[in-house]
């Protein structure tokens, strides 16, 4: 038994973290952090955890809770804005307990390029290198001896797994991506917002952070990764008027052959597999279908398709998955198990 604490319960993701959590059998919750509820019982925020999760919220916002924090869990999830996280770590904390972050703190290996585009100074640039990045399917064998593991979001998640194995395989040229993402309004957070009402959202579809949106860094740094070089994308996100989900549709010229022939659905297919077959949580779609939001919603899965265009010589690869379940808390779960030798699906 292994015991958790969660720092940021009360916001989407933290609560979606609790809910996974209560049910693990390998788990105690031992904190509840939340800066707006405090002294308040979980249950009664989130009446769906009554008889289940019926702790009281602890104040989370004095970053000096971390240390007695540390004395108590085993590991800690951070479901924080970002540059939260980065004021907690320090080698006392990081010497008896594990950090899993799902902000962006420690996702980007260049500091300078966290700062410029997320807009504040990063407050412990030396734990960087040192972290994870935590997408399971790619850095599993990292994830186990981590200490800090960067949990990836929703957006990235989806984009970088839909494409990742043509990168990887050479299939794509990475330079000519262009990834079109929709999320549901939950992965604009719990706080409240004129933008984000009802009223607001509702019968409408909207692009944002067109052209300058935080995640392209990330989405760029792990396909590099995959291809060996530096690259640049285009990603637009948007937001569409249902509760959760992502929808990335990505577009990519493909690499001929020596002989000026596209590479065949086979071969695009047979790429996949070698990247995702085994993968509990990728399910790789048949000829002709495509993913749904609604098929990945509460669940740990990201479907992916694709679709060559032979007209244009192009291919087109879709992804869907939970925002809050494998694009934040269920993905930090899965991070979890592998961490501490669990199954990965345990509780998924």
């Amino acid at each position: 038994m292994i015991r958790a604490g969660i720092v940021g319960a009360t916001g989407y993701a933290g609560a979606e973290l609790v809910r996974i959590l209560s049910r693990h059998p390998g788990v105690e919750i031992v904190f509840l952090g939340s800066r707006g509820f405090a002294g308040q019982r979980f249950s009664d925020i989130y009446g769906n955890m009554r008889g289940i999760e019926d702790g009281i919220c602890e104040d989370d916002g004095d970053p000096s809770f971390i240390g007695e924090l540390a004395d108590k869990a085993d590991v800690i999830f951070t479901a924080t804005p970002q540059g939260v996280c980065a004021t907690l770590v320090n080698d006392e904390v990081l010497q008896k307990t594990r950090i899993i972050d799902l902000s962006a703190d420690f996702r980007i290996k260049d500091v300078s390029i966290y700062e410029k585009w997320y807009g504040i100074r990063h407050a412990a640039p030396g734990y960087i290198d040192e972290a994870v990045y935590g997408l399971c399917e790619i850095n599993r064998k990292k994830v186990r001896d981590a200490r800090i593991v960067a949990n990836p979001g929703c957006y990235t998640t989806c984009s970088i797994l839909t494409a990742y194995p043509l990168v990887k395989a050479g299939l794509i040229d990475p330079s000519t991506l262009i990834v079109d993402a929709k999320s549901g309004t939950s992965g604009a957070g719990r706080g409240a917002k004129v933008a984000n009402l009802f009223c607001e959202v509702n019968e409408s579809i909207k692009p944002y952070g067109v052209a300058t949106h935080r995640h392209t860094p990330e989405i760029e740094e792990q396909l590099g990764y995959a291809c060996g070089r530096n690259i640049t994308i285009s990603f637009t996100p948007h937001l569409v008027p249902m509760d959760r989900g992502i929808l990335a549709t990505e577009y990519a010229s493909l690499v001929k052959k020596p002989d000026g022939s596209l590479p065949s659905a086979e071969e695009i297919r047979e790429a996949y597999e070698d990247a995702f077959g085994s993968e509990h949580f990728i399910r790789l779609l048949g000829d002709g279908a495509v993913p749904e939001t609604r098929w990945v919603k509460d669940t740990n899965y990201t479907d992916i398709g694709f679709k060559i265009d032979e007209r244009t010589g192009r291919i087109v690869m879709m992804g869907a998955l939970d925002n809050i379940v494998k694009g934040a808390a269920g993905q930090a779960v899965q991070n979890m198990n592998i961490m501490f030798g669990f199954d990965e699906a345990m509780s998924l």
